[in-house]
């Protein structure tokens, strides 16, 4: 696999999931699985590549929200 740019591999690092606890997991894990398909697109680098997976963090990360619990439900 060629070396990634070193923004796209920036940006890539924080789909990391392992540390979330499951559902929050298996829902960070289908946009990890899509931005790094993405990533390996080949002829596909550097500042397009990398504004995509910016906006696809920002899905990941407001889906990841909306599903975190709220007080009501922890009560």
């Amino acid at each position: 696999m060629p070396e990634r740019h070193p923004a796209v591999a920036n940006v890539l690092r924080y789909f990391a999931y392992d540390h979330l606890r499951t559902p929050l997991r298996e829902m960070s894990q289908l946009y990890a699985e899509l931005a790094h398909g993405l990533a390996d697109l080949p002829n596909l680098d550097g500042p397009e590549l990398t504004v995509a997976l910016r906006k696809l963090l920002e899905s990941k990360d407001a889906a990841v929200r909306a599903a975190l619990p709220t007080r009501k439900d922890t009560a």
